[in-house]
C-alpha cells in the first residue's frame, strides 16, 4: 500500500530490504536522511549490516570497495562536493569491476557553493566507469535502487542511482515500498565470482603497464556495452515481480508522432510532463526521459527520435568552455541519420534556479529557430555572454 515518504526515507528502507552487509555514511547535504535513515534501521534491528561511520567520503568509497571486494553487498552515498572528494576512489571501484551500489543526491558544485540541486556533481564523473540510472520521481526510485543491487552483481560494475536533491529527496510523494519477500524474489543472495579468499590470495588493482592497459580498458568499455541487454530485461524481471510498469533505458512521453521532441533527464521530465498535460505546449510534443545514460543507450535513442524535425536537449549541467554535457552526445548519436533532427542544447535550472511549467512553451520557440546555439535560458540575458563579464554580472546571479 502506497505510503506519503519523501525520497530518502524510502530510499533508506528500500536499501535495507536489499539485506546490505555494510553501510559506509558520511553526511552530506542532500544526501544525510539517507544514511541516517539507514542508521536508524540497523540500529533498531531492521537491517543487519554493519555501519560504518567514516570521517570523510573518500573514506565511504573505500570501505565500499573493501566490504565487496571481501564479498559483502556494500551500499553508500554521497553528493556534491563529497562525490568530487570520493571520485579518486569512483575510479578504482569500477575500474577493478567491484559491484557496488551508491546513492548520487544530484547538487550543484561550488564555487560559487550552493547545496540546490542541478547535476554538474554525477555528470563530472560520467566517466568513471559506473552505470548510471537518473530517476524523475519517488517510485522510479525505490524500483530502480532494487534493481541496481542485483544489475551491479551481475555485471560486476558499479552502479550509481542519481536523483534530484531536495526536489525529491525531502519531498513527500505517495509511495510503495517493496516488502522483504519481494525484493528477496527478485535479488538472490550477494555473490561476487573474484572475493578475496585467504586461502587463494589474489591482488587486484595493481600496476599494469602499457602493454596490458588499453585490454583493461577495452573490457570495462565492452562491459557497460554488454550491461545495456542486462539493465532492460532487469527493469522487465522487477515489473513482473513487484506489478508496477517497467522504465526500460528510456521512455517516450506525450505525443509519440510528434516532430518536436524535447530530451531530459531526472525529476525536470515530471514538470514537463505536467506542462503538456496542462496544454501549456500549444502543438504536439514528444517528451523523452532519459534513463540511463551510462552506458549511453544509442539504439534506443535513435528509435525515440525517428521521425523528429527538431529536438531540444535540456541539461541541468554545463561543460564551461563548451556547452552542455549531454547534447553533444545527443547530437553524435542521431548525425548520421537521413535526415537527422536539429538539436539545440539548453541549460535551465542550474544551482537550484526554479523551473517553472512555463519553461516548456519556451523550449519549444527554441526548437523552432534555423540555428542551434548553446544557451542557459534562465540567467538574466537569456543568452551566453561574449566573454566573462567579472564584477559586472549582477547580485541576483544573472548575466549583463
Amino acid at each position: 500500500m502506497p505510503q506519503p515518504l519523501e525520497a530518502s526515507q524510502a530510499i533508506a528502507r528500500t536499501v535495507a530490504r536489499c539485506r546490505p552487509e555494510v553501510v559506509a555514511a558520511y553526511p552530506i547535504t542532500p544526501q544525510t536522511h539517507i544514511v541516517e535513515g539507514l542508521a536508524g534501521l540497523i540500529a533498531d534491528g531492521e537491517c543487519r549490516a554493519e555501519l560504518v561511520s567514516v570521517e570523510s567520503e573518500h573514506s565511504a568509497a573505500s570501505v565500499v570497495l573493501g566490504a565487496a571486494a571481501a564479498g559483502s553487498r556494500a551500499y553508500t552515498a554521497s553528493a556534491s562536493q563529497g562525490v568530487m572528494l570520493m571520485s579518486e576512489v569512483l575510479y578504482n571501484i569500477s575500474g577493478m569491476r567491484i559491484p557496488v551500489v551508491m546513492t548520487c543526491a544530484n547538487r550543484a558544485l561550488s564555487a560559487p557553493l550552493s547545496i540546490w540541486n542541478d547535476q554538474q556533481d554525477s555528470m563530472a564523473v560520467r566517466d568513471a566507469g559506473w552505470i548510471q540510472l537518473y530517476c524523475t520521481d519517488i517510485q522510479e526510485t525505490v524500483d530502480t535502487h532494487v534493481q541496481a543491487f542485483r544489475i551491479s552483481q551481475e555485471t560486476e560494475l558499479p552502479v550509481m542511482v542519481c536523483i534530484d536533491g531536495f526536489t525529491l529527496t525531502h519531498t513527500l510523494e505517495p509511495v510503495a515500498v517493496p516488502d522483504a519477500a519481494t525484493v528477496d524474489e527478485f535479488l538472490p543472495p550477494f555473490r561476487f565470482s573474484r572475493a578475496l579468499d585467504s586461502s587463494e590470495p589474489l591482488s587486484m588493482g595493481t600496476l599494469v603497464g602499457p602493454d596490458h592497459f588499453p585490454e583493461a580498458r577495452a573490457d570495462h568499455h565492452a562491459a557497460l556495452q554488454e550491461s545495456l541487454e542486462l539493465l532492460e530485461r532487469a527493469d522487465a524481471d522487477w515489473a513482473e515481480t513487484s506489478g508496477r510498469a517497467a522504465r526500460g533505458l528510456l521512455e517516450v512521453l506525450g505525443d509519440s508522432q510528434a516532430g518536436v521532441g524535447i530530451l531530459a533527464l531526472g525529476g525536470v521530465v515530471g514538470t514537463l510532463r505536467d506542462a503538456v498535460e496542462e496544454g501549456l505546449a500549444g502543438e504536439p510534443v514528444r517528451l523523452i526521459k532519459l534513463r540511463a545514460f551510462r552506458p549511453f543507450p544509442v539504439a534506443a535513442l535513435r528509435e525515440a527520435c525517428d521521425g523528429l524535425e527538431a529536438l531540444v536537449v535540456l541539461e541541468r549541467a554545463i561543460s564551461p568552455g563548451a556547452e552542455g554535457i549531454l547534447t553533444p552526445e545527443v547530437r553524435a548519436t542521431l548525425y548520421d541519420r537521413e535526415s537527422p533532427p536539429r538539436v539545440h542544447g539548453v541549460a535551465a535550472g542550474l544551482g537550484g534556479r526554479d523551473i517553472p511549467l512555463e519553461l516548456l512553451p519556451r523550449l519549444l520557440e527554441v526548437a523552432r529557430e534555423p540555428t542551434q546555439p548553446f544557451r542557459i535560458i534562465d540567467v538574466a540575458s537569456e543568452r551566453l555572454p561574449e566573454a566573462a563579464i567579472g564584477p559586472e554580472t549582477p547580485a541576483d546571479g544573472g548575466t549583463t
